[in-house]
């Protein structure tokens, strides 16, 4: 059994990572920062100076099969990694076409079509990602992704997300704002 973390990332002045460029991928963008504090829990931070806030909570896995989660759990590495300095901060939204498919017609779509999965095992252990859910939360976004991956990654990460981006799965987004990040040794600078 999964324990959820609440985890908050605030974009500010302050912050334990650097911000080092937003992008909006589709609808609107997020307010430019220089910094972005994530806390899990009950962490403190400089959230009352955010200019933008994004919530989510980590969960039990979805549209996953037991031999895919063997899978990525013998591979997947976690997050804090030291060489890991490079970060990427994705909130999405899907649209309300999405929402009305039944969950067999999702994991269809989102694995034996798009292949979201097969993708993302392509890219480990070079590049961890944890899923923070938002839907239920009635955020902006319905989840928020946060993945870590050293410099030397970079471009096999952004290869990885331009698949992603070209699978049918992402017809179904509506909103989508990539935010890359560098982390800092000292948080409160």
């Amino acid at each position: 059994m999964t324990i959820p973390i609440l985890v908050t990332f605030s974009g500010g002045a302050s912050g334990n990572w650097r911000v080092d460029d937003i992008r909006p991928v589709s609808g609107a963008s997020l307010s430019m920062c220089a910094r972005v504090w994530v806390q899990e829990d009950a962490d403190t931070g400089p959230i009352d100076q955010a200019m933008w806030s994004l919530r989510g909570t980590t969960s039990n896995t979805r549209y996953t099969q037991r031999s895919e989660v063997t899978a990525l759990n013998a591979v997947q590495q976690g997050l804090a990694r030291p060489q890991a300095t490079q970060a990427a901060l994705i909130p999405i939204r899907k649209s309300k076409e999405w929402w009305a498919l039944a969950q067999d017609e999702r994991r269809a779509i989102f694995q034996e079509q798009s292949k979201h999965i097969s993708i993302g095992m392509d890219y480990l252990p070079g590049v961890a990602r944890r899923l923070h859910h938002c839907r239920e939360m009635h955020e902006p976004f319905d989840f928020v992704t946060w993945f870590e991956y050293s410099p030397e990654d970079t471009a096999a990460f952004d290869e990885m997300l331009g698949r992603l981006r070209a699978s049918i799965e992402w017809t179904y987004v509506e909103h989508e704002v990539d935010i890359r990040l560098t982390r800092i040794a000292h948080a409160a600078t």
